[in-house]
């Protein structure tokens, strides 16, 4: 589907390259610009047969090509200047300043390609007073307030960070939509733009969607904080042996989990009789669930609860996720043979195309795969 556009990516670790990887998966040609040696995401992760092919590399950059390129050697550099001049989008995560001495600032791009498309993955906006500091998954989780939700959900008041590089990712997803963006306005009018994505800034709004509540409004008319995400009984509820996630989103919804659990007269109760009493004691109310739960088993209670319609599912182990059915039946993680590294497990795009189905995913490339063919691609260019 983006047969046809070139992105030269100087990104590194998660961020950059899991938006760059998106758009590889839809077609791009994606070329991963690397220092000598290989990008750090090469070597997070257990390796299979070659070092620097990592797992988080054999994820993040499948369907790209590879070339090592030391852009502090003048050599190199005009290399890069070369292949700027080929390129549809240009992105990196390199601060402004050090950017800016390798000579791929860009106004300096701009002047290789007049219409490039030039994207700055940023830790934080650059009209702003933390534009130099530098930014990680971490350190934008504690800077957004993520670091306190747990905190606020079990009572526990030490910050703690969400297991996951979820911000990232999160700011990966905003990079992609950012070069398609850009990509249809330059279709549309012949001219390339500098975009920023900043990191801090994206996972703030990402996480203050629905957290903002009362702080929606000035002067504020509540608390900031979602209460429903923030309730601390609001929790996977146990069973006979393991535990369920039941979603009784709707008060009706909430009648019905309480027929099928075979307690109805607890909606009886004064403080559980209505809407209102319900919403203010919601805490109770799980609680009132997770003392029924324990009756059956889990596939007892996914039975009961698919034959009625009722939103449920069983909670998965990390460890098992490979192994659920669904996922087995659209093959969701199918093996394949990676050309140096044997077997491997390689996600599928979550997005289905009418018009693009079938794709096949390329592989991600050894380092400087593919250095020696762009060399001679542009040996010729001015």
């Amino acid at each position: 589907m983006l047969e046809g556009i070139r992105i030269v990516d100087l990104s590194s670790v998660v961020f950059g390259p899991y938006a760059t990887q998106m758009l590889a998966d839809l077609g791009a040609e994606v070329i991963k610009v690397e220092p000598r040696g290989g990008e750090t995401s090469r070597f997070i992760g257990k390796h299979a047969k070659n070092r620097g092919m990592g797992a988080m590399h054999m994820t993040l950059n499948r369907g790209k090509k590879s070339i090592e390129l030391n852009l502090k050697a003048a050599e190199d550099a005009a290399v890069m200047r070369k292949l700027l001049k080929t390129a549809d989008v240009f992105i990196h995560n390199v601060r402004n300043k050090a950017i800016a001495k390798l000579g791929f600032d860009y106004d300096s791009v701009k002047s290789i390609k007049s219409d490039i498309i030039y994207v700055h993955c940023t830790g934080f906006g650059q009209n702003g007073p933390y534009r130099d500091l530098q930014a990680y998954d971490d350190v934008i989780q504690a800077a957004t307030g993520v670091a306190t939700l747990l905190p606020r959900a079990d009572g526990n008041p030490r910050p703690r960070y969400l297991p996951s590089l979820v911000a990232d990712k999160v700011a990966g997803h905003y990079g992609a939509q950012a070069m398609l963006a850009a990509l249809i306005h330059k279709l549309r009018t012949g001219q390339g733009q500098h975009v920023e994505v900043p990191m801090f800034e994206a996972f703030a709004t990402f996480n203050l969607t629905e957290h903002m509540q009362g702080a929606t409004f000035d002067p504020p008319v509540g608390s900031i904080g979602y209460h429903r995400q923030l309730d601390p009984g609001r929790q996977p509820f146990p069973t006979a042996d393991g535990y369920i996630s039941l979603v009784p989103y709707t008060d009706d919804k909430m009648g019905q989990l309480f027929s099928l659990l075979g307690g109805p007269e607890v909606l009886e109760k004064p403080e559980f009789a209505g809407p209102v009493e319900r919403f203010r004691n919601a805490t109770a109310l799980y609680g009132e669930i997770a003392r029924l739960t324990p009756a059956k088993t889990t596939e007892e209670w996914m039975k009961v609860f698919i034959a009625a319609e009722f939103p449920a599912m069983p909670v998965r182990d990390l460890a098992e996720i490979f192994d659920d059915p669904h996922l087995v039946e659209t093959g969701y993680a199918a093996i394949r043979e990676h050309p140096t590294e044997g077997n491997y497990r390689q996600i599928s795009p979550p997005i289905r195309f009418g018009a693009d189905q079938g794709r096949i995913l390329g592989f991600s490339p050894s380092l400087d795969q593919d250095g020696a063919d762009l060399r001679r691609e542009l040996e010729n260019l001015e």
